[in-house]
């Protein structure tokens, strides 16, 4: 008697879940309701159901960039979907184009190790080609070095054309300069008649102070602020109070002289000017005698980094001052360096005499010979300063100067330790 032996039943393969990625570089026609991002979703849509027989199954989930440029990683879509990637929730990964995903070879290959790390496939819809094999590797990364090439004439011919439109005056974008409003429909810049007499005040205070700081001042008690404007996504951008730095860039802006810079070049511009000549050349006149104080002495400083204001908390930065052949060091608070000396109860301290008293603090740590040998450099004494030295305050109205040592340094003076 023959036995029959019964079938086994295998349970059904699972569904291979696939993730649509969409993106267009700008976010023009983006509030249509069927732009360039529903198309390429629509069209991987297709694909996908093409496939069913495969059991791949479409995620619900939109992962669409508009306005983001395939030169970068830093896109909010993106990032998503390789979150998603990373917690498992993708088994393929879908473009319209390879460009789609990334128009940079480094990039890309960044992003396929992340695939493969997770088993993740990748399909181009309107490319045929397998990833998983060594001649569609091969295609893909061909397509992506002519998807590079690609972008980097774009670049190229976007700067020509901005050049070409600087030389002709036009205003190439970017924030708004008070004084001016874009024009809707043509982007040129118009006057705005209330912000342009802001402006020929603000040039008529420093010809009258020739300072920066009581500017600001005369600004703050005014109330006056920087150039307010909506984005067209209806954001609002500016409108901060005055610095010193906001205010040098706006006196310094060659477009309320009627003309426009373009890599060191001036060319006359297509906007009205709002000051006249004789007063732009008499402000511009009293900028170099000022220089950029601060700048140069940072990486030289002992204190740098490590000096903060103790009434306001801001750090100080070291900055001089010169007078014939002689250079006077000292440190600012950056409180009352941009927003004026009366901000600050404690604006500045001789450099020379702060660095004295810190160092004649170390000795008390240990002998001085170990901590401060005969002929040490500067290089050395700033090194020893921030192994030992986690914090200074200073605060000039009491007359107090509080130094903060690092624990590991065990060099306290209360801890009787030696420095390192």
């Amino acid at each position: 008697m023959s036995r029959q032996i019964p079938r086994r039943s295998h349970p059904a393969p699972a569904s291979l879940r696939c993730a649509v990625y969409t993106r267009k570089s700008t976010d023009e026609n983006l509030d249509q309701d069927f732009n360039s991002l529903d198309a390429q979703r629509e069209a991987a849509e297709a694909y996908i159901q093409s496939q069913a027989n495969e059991r791949w199954l479409c995620l619900p989930t939109r992962y669409d960039d508009g306005g983001f440029s395939g030169a970068t990683l830093e896109r909010p879509a993106l990032k998503r979907l390789l979150a998603d990637i990373q917690a498992g929730l993708i088994d393929t990964v879908l473009v319209h184009k390879v460009d789609r995903l990334s128009r940079s070879l480094l990039d890309f290959a960044k992003m396929m190790e992340t695939f493969d790390a997770q088993g993740v496939g990748f399909v181009s819809v309107t490319q045929q080609f397998n990833s998983t094999q060594p001649m569609g590797r091969l295609t893909l990364h061909i397509l992506l070095s002519f998807a590079q090439f690609e972008r980097e004439i774009i670049s190229e011919r976007t700067r020509d054309k901005m050049a070409a439109a600087r030389r002709k005056g036009k205003w190439a974008g970017g924030a708004p300069a008070l004084g001016y409003d874009v024009e809707p429909g043509s982007k040129r810049l118009v006057v705005n008649v209330l912000e342009a007499e802001q402006v020929r005040t603000l040039f008529a205070l420093y010809l009258q102070h020739q300072a920066l700081g009581p500017v600001v001042a005369e600004l703050a008690r005014r109330g006056w602020r920087n150039k307010q404007w909506r984005t067209r996504q209806g954001a609002v951008r500016g409108g901060r109070p005055f610095t010193k730095a906001s205010l040098r860039a706006l006196l310094t802006n060659v477009l309320y002289a009627g003309q426009v810079r373009h890599r060191g070049e001036l060319h006359a511009g297509e906007q009205p000017a709002l000051v006249d000549a004789t007063t732009w050349q008499r402000v511009q006149a009293l900028f170099p005698g000022q220089g950029r104080a601060g700048v140069p002495l940072r990486g030289h400083a002992l204190l740098a980094g490590l000096l903060f204001c103790r009434p306001c908390g801001c750090a100080m930065t070291p900055a001089h001052a010169g007078k014939g052949v002689r250079r006077y060091r000292y440190y600012v608070c950056t409180k009352a360096q941009k927003q004026g000396w009366h901000t600050c109860p404690s604006p500045s301290v001789p450099a020379a005499a702060i660095e004295g008293f810190v160092l004649g603090q170390l000795p008390e740590c240990g002998p001085a010979q170990a901590a401060l040998p005969p002929g040490t450099s500067h290089d050395e004494q700033r090194q020893l300063v921030n192994r030992v030295v986690e914090r200074i305050q200073y605060d000039r109205a009491q007359g107090k100067i509080a130094i903060t040592f690092r624990s590991e340094a065990s060099c306290h003076p209360s801890q009787g330790g030696r420095c390192p």
